[in-house]
């Protein structure tokens, strides 16, 4: 549902000044925040050609040369980022990055050591989202600091965005206790209506919810 993309906003305060790159394939839903992002503020969109994403040294470079402010990354990309960060300090300009979003796949806390011996914990700051297709693009928010990735284990990812509801039931659909392995689910507005033209996948992936009013549903 398109009004979900605008419903982080005040966690992160995204204006016209801001600048941010298309990484990633249209195939991937991670592209569907990274277009309408800057579009839906008024911001400044940077096309990446697909060969300078595949050299770290090359992205590291545009990232400096158009002052890009909001990047998108998975983690692994990251990790290479960082990487070049520690071999060439520097060597290619100043970063005006102010917000690193993650998502696309589990962010280990541990490889964020070698970026916070760098950079200082809000310029930029880094934030771990989690996401799925079927909430296009993100279901919950963590703002991180060098503190918490050398404290906290596994891939933290927060609380629900807004529009969103996160569970972590049982097989019997109840909630489980903090530390009892579940299974999660989404429910909220933000949720797809369904898959089109397979109603059989549909109706297994999106069931009932018993938290919330008659008819409401929950991803599993």
């Amino acid at each position: 549902r398109h009004a979900s993309l605008r419903l982080p906003e005040h966690w992160f305060g995204f204006g016209t000044e801001d600048v941010w790159t298309m990484f990633h394939s249209y195939a991937f839903d991670f592209s569907v925040w990274e277009i309408w992002g800057p579009l839906l503020y008024g911001g400044r969109l940077v096309m990446v050609p697909y060969a300078t994403s595949r050299s770290t040294q090359e992205f590291r470079a545009l990232l400096a040369e158009q002052g890009v402010t909001v990047l998108n990354q998975t983690p692994s990309a990251f990790y290479r980022l960082v990487q070049e960060e520690r071999e060439n300090p520097g060597a290619a300009g100043e970063l005006a990055l102010r917000t690193v979003v993650f998502g696309g796949e589990a962010l280990d806390l541990r490889r964020l050591e070698d970026w916070y011996e760098i950079h200082p914990d809000t310029a930029p700051t880094l934030v771990n989202m989690y996401g799925i297709t079927e909430t296009t693009v993100h279901v919950t928010y963590r703002a991180l600091d060098r503190r918490g990735a050398a404290t906290l284990s596994g891939s933290v990812i927060g609380e629900a965005i807004p529009d969103l509801r996160v569970y972590v039931l049982d097989a019997g659909l109840r909630p489980v206790p903090p530390g009892v392995p579940g299974e999660l689910y989404v429910a909220g507005d933000g949720l797809a209506r369904g898959y089109l033209g397979r109603p059989g996948l549909s109706s297994e992936r999106f069931v009932a919810c018993p938290f919330g009013a008659p008819g409401a549903r929950m991803y599993r």
